[in-house]
C-alpha cells in the first residue's frame, strides 16, 4: 500500500533508563568513562502516527548465541550468549534516552531463531512454541519483550516457516504412509537419481521406502502446504508468538520456497496467495504487526512479493551494488540499482542492508576502515529500512563456513573478547583485543563512532528516515550525490567514494534558482549555497575529501 507521509517534527525515542558510558554491561567492573560523542541539535520528538513504525527504524540483527552470555541466572557464564545476556546489554543498542549518543541508537532488532533447535544456528526447529533451553525460557522472552519495548526497541524473530528438522516430532511420527502426520511432509518413491535444487544441492533425501523433500539439506525437511493442517498449525504458532509472546513480528525464512509442483521449486502462485492470506492473519492481531520476507533473488523476482504479501522485503542486489561500488570507487552500481528498485517499489517500502547471517562479513569484503565507513554512510542515508548485522558497527571480520561469520561479539579486550568469563561456544576472532566496542567507543573517529553519528542524525530527521529521494548529477561517478526529502525538510547528501579529494561539482533540475541556507548535520557548520543555471555553488565547498561525507539539511532563503 502506499502511505501519506505527512509529517512534521522528528522521531520520538522512548526513554527509560541509563546506561555507562560506553554503553555495555561489564563483567565485574565497568569501564572507564569515554569522551562525548558529537552532540546532536533534538527537535522536540513529535509521533508520525501515519508512518509504520519499522519505516522509523534501523533494525539490528543479532545471533543470540554469540551476542552476550549472560552474568547472572541459571545460564551465566556457560559460555553461550542467551536472552539474559541481550537484556544485559540492551543499553548498548538503546539506552532509551534521546539525550545520549553513546548507545548505537537502534530501535528494532531481529533476533536469528530461538526456538528449540538440535543446531547451534537455529534453523531446523523442533518445537516452535518454546525458546530453545540453551537461550532460557519463554518467561525470558517476554522479559526481553518488556526490556526493549521500555528503551523503544521493537523486536522481531525469525519464524522458520519453510521446513523443520527432522527431529521434530510430527516428522519422526510421519515416515510411514500410515503415519499421522505423513501428509504434513512432501515424499515421493525412491528413484534411482532425483533433479537437483537450484544450487545443485540434493533435494530429495532417501528414507525407508521413499524418499522426502528438503529443499535445504537432509536434516530440514520441508513442510508441506498443501496440506491445509500445515497452514492451520503455522498460523497457531504464529498468533501465539504475537499475542502470547509480544513478538512485534516476524522475519520469514526462506519464505520463496514454500510450495514446490511439477519441478517448479521457487515463486509459485499458490505461493504468493498463501502469503495474502498470511499477512491478513498478521494485520488482523495487529496492523503494528510487521513482517519481513527473505527472497533471495534478482529485484524483478522479488517485487513480486508487494506489500499485501509482506511489509518489506530485503533487496540482496542493492547490497552487492553497494558493497560493489565502495570497492570499485564508482556510483554507478548504486544509482543503477536504486532507480531499479524504485521502479517497483513504493518509496522506501524494502529492507536495506550490507551483509547477513549467510554472507561473508562486510570487513572482510571491503578490507578497509574508510571504506566500511562509506558502506554505512550510504546504507543510513539511501531510502529504505536498514538493517545492520551484529559486529559490523565495528568492523568483525568472518568468511565463511558459517560459524566464522557468527563468532562472538567482541566487547572488550579481556578473555573470550568480554562475550564470556572463562568460555566460549566458539571462539572469538583474533583481532579482538584491538577491535572491540569499549576501545571504538572511546575513539571518535572509529567505525562504531560513525555508525553511532549516523544512526543518531538518520533517527532525528523525517527526510532519512522516510524522504522521497532526487539523484544529483555530481558530473563523477566517485561522488554520490542525492537529496532526501520530506513535508518539513530537504538534506542534500554528498558521499565521496575515492581515495582521492574530488571537486564539488552538482547539477540539479529540481532545485528552483536562489540562495538557500542551510546546516552541516555531520558537525553543526553552518552552509549556504545558490542555484544558478541548474548548477549548485556550496560556499566554501569546492572539494570533498576521501571518503568524506556531508548531510546538508537546507531550506530556501
Amino acid at each position: 500500500m502506499k502511505f501519506r507521509y505527512v509529517l512534521a517534527g522528528l522521531l520520538p525515542l522512548l526513554s527509560s533508563c541509563a546506561m555507562n558510558s560506553v554503553g555495555i554491561t561489564e563483567r565485574g567492573q565497568c569501564d572507564k568513562a569515554a569522551p562525548p560523542l558529537m552532540t546532536l541539535k533534538t527537535a522536540q520528538p513529535v509521533e508520525h502516527s501515519e508512518i509504520p513504525w519499522w519505516n522509523q527504524s534501523v533494525f539490528y540483527e543479532v545471533f543470540v548465541r554469540s551476542f552476550a552470555d549472560s552474568t547472572t541466572g541459571p545460564l551465566a557464564c556457560d559460555g553461550i550468549g542467551d536472552i539474559q545476556g541481550l537484556i544485559e546489554n540492551l543499553d548498548y543498542l538503546n539506552d532509551g534516552d534521546p539525550a545520549t549518543t553513546t548507545d548505537l541508537g537502534v530501535n528494532a532488532l531481529w533476533l536469528m531463531p530461538i526456538h528449540q533447535s538440535p543446531s547451534y544456528h537455529g534453523y531446523d526447529v523442533v518445537d516452535y512454541y518454546q525458546v530453545d533451553e540453551e537461550y532460557g525460557t519463554n518467561e525470558d522472552f517476554k522479559r526481553l519483550i518488556k526490556a526493549a519495548h521500555s528503551r523503544g526497541i521493537r523486536i522481531i524473530i525469525d519464524l522458520v516457516l519453510n521446513h523443520a528438522s527432522m527431529q521434530h516430532p510430527y516428522f519422526l511420527q510421519g515416515t510411514q504412509p500410515a503415519d499421522p502426520y505423513y501428509d504434513w511432509f512432501v515424499w515421493q518413491d525412491k528413484q534411482a537419481s532425483y533433479p537437483s535444487g537450484p544450487w545443485q544441492q540434493p533435494i530429495w533425501h532417501d528414507a525407508s521406502k521413499q524418499a522426502y523433500y528438503g529443499i535445504f539439506w537432509s536434516g530440514m525437511p520441508d513442510w508441506n502446504y498443501h496440506n491445509p493442517e500445515v497452514t492451520q498449525e503455522m498460523h497457531k504458532v504464529s498468533r501465539y508468538w504475537l499475542e502470547e509472546m509480544g513478538a512485534d513480528g516476524f522475519r520469514l525464512d526462506a519464505i520463496r520456497y514454500l510450495y514446490e509442483e511439477d519441478g517448479k521449486l521457487a515463486d509459485l502462485p499458490i505461493t504468493h496467495q498463501w502469503l495474502k492470506d498470511y499477512q491478513g492473519l498478521m494485520k488482523s492481531v495487529s496492523p503494528e504487526k510487521m513482517s519481513v520476507g527473505e527472497v533471495w533473488a534478482d529485484t524483478s523476482v522479488v517485487s513480486d512479493y508487494g506489500a499485501d504479501e509482506l511489509d518489506l522485503t530485503f533487496q540482496f542486489d542493492l547490497a552487492t551494488a553497494i558493497l560493489s561500488g565502495v570497492n570499485a570507487q564508482t556510483s554507478d552500481y548504486i544509482r543503477f540499482a536504486i532507480e531499479e528498485i524504485e521502479t517497483y517499489f513504493d518509496p522506501g517500502q524494502y529492507a536495506t542492508f550490507l551483509t547477513n547471517h549467510d554472507q561473508n562479513r562486510v570487513m572482510s569484503q571491503l578490507f578497509d576502515e574508510q571504506k566500511a565507513k562509506t558502506a554505512a554512510s550510504l546504507l543510513l542515508t539511501l531510502p529504505g529500512v536498514p538493517f545492520i548485522y551484529y559486529g559490523e558497527e565495528i568492523g568483525m571480520t568472518g568468511v565463511k563456513p558459517d560459524e566464522l561469520i557468527r563468532t562472538p561479539m567482541q566487547w572488550n579486550a579481556g578473555p573470550f573478547a568480554g562475550f564470556s568469563v572463562d568460555k566460549s561456544w566458539q571462539q572469538p576472532n583474533d583481532d579482538f583485543e584491538q577491535k572491540n566496542v569499549a576501545i571504538q567507543s572511546a575513539q571518535g573517529d572509529s567505525l562504531l563512532s560513525h555508525y553511532r553519528n549516523l544512526i543518531h542524525i538518520r533517527q532525528q530527521h523525517p527526510a532519512l528516515l522516510y524522504g522521497a529521494t532526487t539523484m544529483i548529477d555530481s558530473r563523477s561517478d566517485r561522488v554520490m550525490s542525492f537529496m532526501r526529502s520530506s513535508g518539513v525538510e530537504n538534506i542534500l547528501v554528498l558521499i565521496n567514494m575515492s581515495r582521492k579529494a574530488m571537486p564539488v561539482k552538482l547539477k540539479t533540475y529540481e532545485l528552483e534558482e536562489g540562495t538557500y541556507q542551510g546546516v552541516n548535520l555531520w558537525d553543526g557548520t553552518p552552509v549556504e549555497f545558490s542555484v544558478k543555471h541548474r548548477e549548485f555553488k556550496i560556499s566554501q565547498l569546492e572539494t570533498i575529501e576521501p571518503y568524506g561525507i556531508r548531510l546538508i539539511r537546507f531550506e530556501r532563503n
